[in-house]
């Protein structure tokens, strides 16, 4: 039999091959039917992250709550449940994979996710932005999460998800694409973004607009990048905000990419091959805490994720190279 904890410990040790059969292999008297079992036979969920991160958090009014999705891609699956074509940022177009929708929480500097849903509109008939309203009450009602401010990208920027958070009584930052109709008057309409004015002032303090079907206003700040792409930031915030401080705050959004970075690259959370949608949602759910166990050992010693990883190896290397099992030939 395989517990949890064998397993997660697996995905953190394990270089590259993170298949049941590869597990089986090192485990004495381990079946690789044993290890496929254990993740058919699990009922992994978020909750199970939720209670080993609650303790970790620094929340306050003063922290963020980051939304987000990634795509666990999935190249050369033919019959997979979970998996279809969906637009993946990583790969920069369309990809088949599994969607995971993210919540992250940070104080500024120390994130943790503390909630995921698996994208699976054929079966649950949820869509990305209804798993964000979803997790967002659950964090400020059940895990009464303290942070106020929200942040995510323009995929997640519909009237409804700009309304759910402005009645939960917190503020947004979020990005618009520019094809997006807003109004700057009522006698004046609606025109696109890249028509408006943008008069010094208006570049450095905003310009108050209407969205369409959204019943508050919104500050709208024009944000361009030295390579002169340009992103435009709302915010429902009735601070008096400068773009350098609607710029500063928009820029922690980018924490959730580090969590997708390192969930695929330290416990191989793409890499399961199990084709039933209940292996892989348990083989997901390990990785998330595969990664806290990572985050919490480096802290601990002061070292990167990335560095306590490769260190794994540091040992067995010096090893080989002392004594080699496979000693090179002896040539003239």
């Amino acid at each position: 039999m395989v517990t949890k904890k064998e397993y997660i410990e697996y995905l953190i040790s394990t270089p590259v091959n993170y298949t049941c059969t590869n597990l089986a292999k090192h485990l004495e008297d381990v079946s690789h039917d044993a290890v496929n079992d254990y993740l058919h036979r699990e009922r992994l969920t978020a909750h199970n992250l939720w209670e080993q991160v609650q303790p970790l958090l620094k929340d306050s009014p003063d922290a963020y709550l980051i939304v987000d999705d990634s795509v666990q891609a999935k190249k050369h699956a033919r019959k997979m449940d979970l998996v279809k074509r969906q637009y993946s940022g990583n790969e920069g177009g369309l990809v088949s994979g599994i969607g995971v929708v993210n919540l992250v929480h940070t104080d500024g500097e120390d994130s943790y996710p503390i909630d995921f849903r698996i994208y699976a509109k054929t079966m649950d008939g949820k869509t990305k932005n209804d798993h964000f309203r979803d997790m967002l009450l659950n964090a400020k009602h059940n895990k009464e999460i303290q942070a106020s401010t929200v942040l995510f990208d323009s995929w997640y920027s519909s009237w409804e998800n700009l309304k759910c958070v402005h009645r939960l009584g917190m503020v947004f930052f979020t990005t618009l694409k520019s094809n997006r109709m807003v109004s700057l008057s009522k006698e004046a309409g609606y025109i696109h973004l890249k028509e408006i004015d943008w008069t010094q002032a208006r570049l450095q303090q905003g310009v108050s607009i209407k969205l369409k079907k959204v019943p508050f206003r919104v500050q709208l700040f024009k944000v361009v990048a030295p390579n002169g792409d340009i992103d435009w930031i709302i915010t429902n915030s009735d601070a008096s905000l400068t773009t350098d401080a609607v710029q500063d705050a928009d820029a922690v959004r980018w924490q959730v990419e580090q969590l997708h970075r390192e969930l695929k690259q330290l416990t191989g959370i793409e890499k399961c091959q199990c084709r039933k949608q209940r292996a892989q949602r348990n083989h997901i759910a390990c990785c998330y805490q595969a990664w806290l166990a990572i985050k919490v050992k480096a802290q601990s010693l002061g070292k990167t994720r990335y560095a306590l990883v490769n260190d794994l190896l540091y040992d067995f290397l010096r090893a080989e190279l002392r004594d080699p099992r496979i000693p090179a030939l002896h040539t003239a």
